[in-house]
C-alpha cells in the first residue's frame, strides 16, 4: 500500500501568496547584515519565502500560547512563561545560519513574541582537545563530536521555563571559548540551529528534538551543496582565514587552483560523508523543508500537514 505524502507541496509564486497582508518589518541594510558569506538572500525571497513563514510560526505560537493558558485555566494556576522552540537543521554551506537569523530577525518584530533567541549547537561542540584526544578532530560536525548531553540538558531546562547559560564557539579560532556563555531567559521564541539537531539516533531517548515544537529542514542537492562550500572557502581567503589569528589562516595565501582542491577534499572527506550518512536521512522529520535551487534561493516549501 502506497503511504501518502504527508506535505503540501508549494512553489515559490503559491507560497509567497501566503503572506496576506502580513507587513514587510525588514529593509536592505537588514537583510545585508543577515546575509551570510557567498549568498545571494535579497529583499525579495525574504518577501516571498520568509515572511509567510514568519505568519505561519506566529499562528502556530499564538495557538501553542493560547493553549497553554486554556491549560493553566484548567489547573488553576499562574500562567507559564514557556518558550516555543524551533529546530532547523541541514548541511553545512547550505544557507540554515542564514535562514535562522533571518526568522529570528523577522519574528521578534511580531507583537506577541518579542522576544526571539538563537542557539547555534556549534556551542555544544566538544573542545578541540578532546577531539583530539578522541581521535575525533577529523569528525568534528559528526554527531560524536557533540556534547549530546549537554546540549539535550540546555533545551530540556529551556522547555521547563528555566534560564540557561550557552557556551559559545569561535569560528575564528575553530574551537569552543572556554567560560564564554550567552545567558537567556524567559524567551518567547527560541531557535536550535545545527546539523545534526532532528536527530533520533539509537536507544530509546529522549532526543534533543523530543522538545522541538517544530522543525525546518533546509535542502538542497548535494552537488550544489558542494559547489557553495567550495566557493564560500574561496571567498573566506579575504575575510576570515586573512586574520593571523584564524585556525584556517593558513589557507588564506592558496591560489584558487589550490584552494579549490583543498575545500573539495574537505567536502568528500568530511561534510560530504557527513551530509549523507547522519544529516540528509533527517530531512524527512521536517515539518518545514525549504528546498534551494543552484542560485541558492528557495523554489520549493514543503509543509506537513500538522
Amino acid at each position: 500500500m502506497d503511504v501518502a505524502d504527508p506535505y503540501e507541496v508549494f512553489d515559490a509564486d503559491s507560497w509567497a501568496d501566503l503572506r496576506a497582508n502580513t507587513p514587510l518589518t525588514l529593509t536592505e541594510l537588514d537583510v545585508e547584515r543577515l546575509r551570510g558569506i557567498n549568498e545571494d538572500l535579497s529583499l525579495d525571497e525574504v518577501t516571498r519565502i520568509y515572511l509567510p513563514l514568519s505568519r505561519l510560526l506566529n499562528l502556530y505560537v499564538g495557538a501553542v500560547q493560547e493553549l497553554s493558558r486554556a491549560t493553566d485555566t484548567f489547573l488553576g494556576t499562574l500562567p507559564e512563561r514557556v518558550p516555543y522552540i524551533i529546530g532547523l537543521a541541514g548541511s553545512v554551506a547550505v544557507g540554515k545560519s542564514t535562514t535562522a537569523r533571518v526568522l529570528q530577525a523577522l519574528l521578534s518584530r511580531w507583537p506577541n513574541t518579542p522576544q526571539v533567541e538563537l542557539i547555534t549547537t556549534d556551542g555544544f561542540l566538544y573542545p578541540n582537545a578532546h577531539l583530539e584526544e578522541h581521535g575525533l578532530m577529523q569528525r568534528k560536525g559528526f554527531p560524536e563530536s557533540y556534547n549530546v548531553r549537554a546540549l539535550l540538558e540546555c533545551v530540556a531546562m529551556l522547555k521547563s521555563g528555566y534560564s540557561v547559560a550557552v557556551p559559545q564557539y569561535s569560528h575564528l579560532v575553530y574551537d569552543v571559548m572556554p567560560e564564554v556563555y550567552t545567558h537567556i531567559s524567559s524567551p518567547d521564541i527560541v531557535i536550535v540551529e545545527g546539523l545534526n539537531v532532528l536527530q533520533t539516533g539509537p536507544g530509546p531517548g529522549p532526543f534533543v528534538s523530543d522538545f522541538f515544537d517544530l522543525r525546518v529542514y533546509v535542502d538542497a542537492d548535494e552537488s550544489v551543496i558542494r559547489e557553495w562550500y567550495v566557493q564560500r572557502f574561496l571567498a573566506l581567503r579575504s575575510t576570515a582565514f586573512s586574520d593571523p589569528t584564524s585556525f584556517f589562516s593558513r589557507y588564506a595565501k592558496l591560489s584558487d587552483q589550490e584552494a579549490v582542491a583543498t575545500a573539495t577534499g574537505i567536502w568528500d572527506s568530511i561534510n560530504g560523508p557527513n551530509l549523507v550518512e547522519n544529516i540528509e536521512p533527517t530531512r524527512a522529520r521536517g515539518d518545514v523543508i525549504l528546498r534551494k535551487g543552484a542560485n541558492h534561493a528557495v523554489e520549493e516549501v514543503r509543509l506537513r500537514r500538522l
